[in-house]
């Protein structure tokens, strides 16, 4: 149960994920998060580093994602067309005021999902990752990462992964504290064989 794990585990600390570095503003965070999706860290990392030497070192604003030419971009920072269509489909809802940046950390959770899974290449996942990483949002249940979802089931003694539902009935007790508690079911599959997220489908 979250006790035993609680009590094995020892304190953690929600919030931003040092293995995670990124940009603090909440454009260069969803672009970063669509960049590496569905890669290894490593491969997010380096080609992030060439998206940022594309465009001076910097990393781009949505001006400038609309302004570059897509298949000079992808060539060289090494990106999908699906993942450059993203990163435009970003910035076209930044510019066009479909994604409220300016007051999208006064939103609600569910507000904050709504206005992200909008956008082409943003789904629930990449919605929970970023309330819980770079908005640090106190009471979010990642129902959909596939690591909350094992570890929830060797906790609970499960004979199957648990669904939305059954994970967020399990997860009840645990409200206002949901995130941290994903912190524990992440922390409880140290040293077990790596299962990783569920990143949003491409």
């Amino acid at each position: 149960m979250l006790a035993q794990i609680i009590q094995h585990v020892g304190p953690v600390r929600p919030g931003r994920d040092p293995s995670r570095p990124g940009p603090e503003d909440h454009y260069g965070s969803l672009l970063r998060a669509i960049v590496g999706q569905q890669l290894s860290t490593k491969a997010a990392r380096a080609i992030y580093a060439r998206l940022l030497a594309h465009f001076g070192g910097d990393p781009p604003g949505p001006e400038q994602i609309l302004a570059a030419d897509p298949e000079k971009m992808r060539a060289a920072a090494g990106l999908s067309r699906a993942k450059v269509g993203f990163l435009r489909s970003l910035a076209e809802h930044a510019l066009g005021g479909e994604l409220e940046l300016d007051r999208l950390h006064t939103l609600p959770d569910e507000e904050v999902i709504a206005e992200l899974v909008a956008i082409k290449g943003l789904g629930v996942w990449s919605a929970h990752m970023f309330l819980i990483f770079h908005l640090r949002r106190p009471d979010v249940l990642a129902w959909g990462d596939l690591g909350i979802r094992r570890a929830a089931m060797l906790a609970y003694g499960l004979g199957e992964l648990p669904s939305q539902d059954r994970l967020e009935a399990l997860a009840e007790p645990w409200r206002p504290h949901r995130t941290t508690a994903c912190m524990y079911l992440w922390r409880s599959l140290e040293g077990l064989p790596v299962t990783g997220g569920e990143p949003d489908p491409i």
